[in-house]
This record gives structure tokens, sequence and C-alpha cells, in this order.
């Protein structure tokens, strides 16, 4: 008699896919932090989880002149801080980075800039792809905490856009004009009008909202439960 048996198979699960828009600016601390804390969150969930990560504008400081201001002077003058306190976040900061690695070099990062520029970059960067945006992000963010660099500066922002592998003609052209800055006042406006006041602000698929630089056991259950998938 023959074997009419059928060889059972394990069901092949797609991925859920998510979006996230990303709410930060790169001067936030605490963004670099929710990022390498998202970013290792989704690693845990590969397989499971498809996410797009969007960059969306923040200013903390949207009226900063352009030669920027002494960062201690700054955060003493917005939060009452110290010099103790703001030595002491600082190290709590530092400690968070090195544990996602994500260095910080807080001697070096002596001025805090305006960032507008580097948002319309990061805006320009996202029409080139959701990865392209991811890596200028993260070259920005390592620019100015890692190396102490001025993110409103244009040979800054060229050589972020060089590191992300961003054409630097356009790149060029698009920080010598003020294209797209409509574009960015109008994002920075309908996140500001929704309800976002502090940053990182952490949204999936527009409608759930994770706020501050979570650990990446928070960013995992949150998007488990959002997905719909087990641990």
């Amino acid at each position: 008699m023959a074997d009419t048996s059928v060889a059972s198979h394990p069901v092949k699960v797609r991925p859920v896919k998510v979006r996230i828009d990303f709410v930060s600016d790169v001067v936030c601390p605490w963004c670099a932090v929710g990022l390498k804390s998202l970013e290792q969150a989704l690693t845990r969930l590969d397989g499971q989880v498809d996410a797009e990560i969007h960059f969306q504008p923040f200013e903390l400081n949207p009226q900063m002149p352009p030669q920027g201001e002494d960062i201690v002077e700054h955060l003493q003058k917005k939060y009452g801080s110290t010099r103790e306190q703001i030595v002491r976040n600082g190290d709590a900061i530092r400690a968070r980075g090195a544990a996602l690695g994500f260095e910080f070099n807080m001697d070096k990062r002596d001025r805090t800039w305006n960032t507008f520029d580097a948002h319309r970059l990061l805006h320009w960067a996202g029409e080139q792809g959701a990865e392209r945006q991811r890596a200028l992000k993260h070259a920005l963010l390592t620019a100015y905490f890692t190396r102490g660099e001025n993110v409103s500066d244009r040979e800054v922002l060229l050589r972020a856009a060089a590191q992300a592998g961003l054409p630097l003609d356009r790149a060029g052209e698009v920080l010598a004009s003020d294209v797209y800055a409509a574009d960015v006042r109008a994002q920075e406006i309908f996140y500001q009008q929704n309800g976002i006041q502090g940053v990182p602000a952490v949204i999936v698929n527009e409608r759930h909202l994770i706020s501050g630089g979570q650990p990446p056991e928070v960013f995992e259950a949150a998007l488990r439960q959002i997905a719909g998938v087990s641990g």
C-alpha cells in the first residue's frame, strides 16, 4: 500500500510591518539613547517585526542664535540646573550610552547649536530612503555627542551626509538654499499641535506613543503588544 502521508513543514510567518515616526532633535542626548534602545529592541524582534523608521523634526531651542550658546550656561538658564547637577546628569547619560554602544564625550560638547539646517538635511535624506535618513541621523548624533562638532556648520553637515552615502552635490545645494524649510516647519507644528512637547517621542503606526529614552525592554514589550507578536 502506498504511503500517502504528507510531511509537515513549519509555517513561515511573515514579520508584521510597522511604521515608526521618531520625533527628535540632534542635540538631544536622550534622543541618542532612545534611538539606540529602539534599534536594540528591533534587533530582538528580527523576523517578527519589520519596522521602517522615519525621523521627524523637533527643535529643542528653535530660537538658538547661529553662534550657539555655552552648554553649561544654556542648561543653567533653561532648567535652573547647578553645575554639579549638570555633571551628574552627564555622567548618567554617558553610562546609559555606553551600555547601548553609543559614546558620549561630554567634555567635548561645550556648546549647543541651532539645528534647523540639520533637520532640513534629514528631511531631504528621507526622500532618498529610510536607511539613508537613519544613517544621516546617526552621523549627526555622533558628530555632536562623540566629537563635539558644530551641527549647524555646513562642513560638518556635509561630512555627515558623506558618511551616510548621500550625494554631496545635492546636499550642498540643499544647505545653500532654503529648500525644505517650509516642510520642516510644517512637521514641527504638526507634532506640537498633536501634543508632542518633549523628545524623543516614538510614534508607532501613527497611533501609539512611547515617550522618552526608554530601555530596550520597554520598546520591545510595547512593539510586541502593538504588532501582536508573542515573546
